[in-house]
């Protein structure tokens, strides 16, 4: 039988060992908290996104569909 010592005393590498057999696995589940969007937010990615599409056009693609 194993002499019992508490979890302070334990070196760093005892303590390392023992959380490491301690822990599980998530699986499936992903342990990231996940927020959906704002949708009154503003967001520099998409109006970014429209801005190089209409730079993109040529001009007189804009000047007679009405982008510009």
């Amino acid at each position: 039988m194993t002499k019992f010592i508490p979890y302070e005393k334990l070196s760093k590498k005892a303590k390392k060992r023992l959380d490491s057999s301690r822990r599980g696995s998530w699986g499936e589940i992903s342990p990231v908290t996940r927020t959906s969007p704002n949708p009154k937010a503003y967001d520099r990615s998409t109006q970014k996104r429209l801005t190089d599409q209409e730079v993109r056009q040529p001009f007189y693609c804009r000047y007679f569909t009405g982008i510009a």
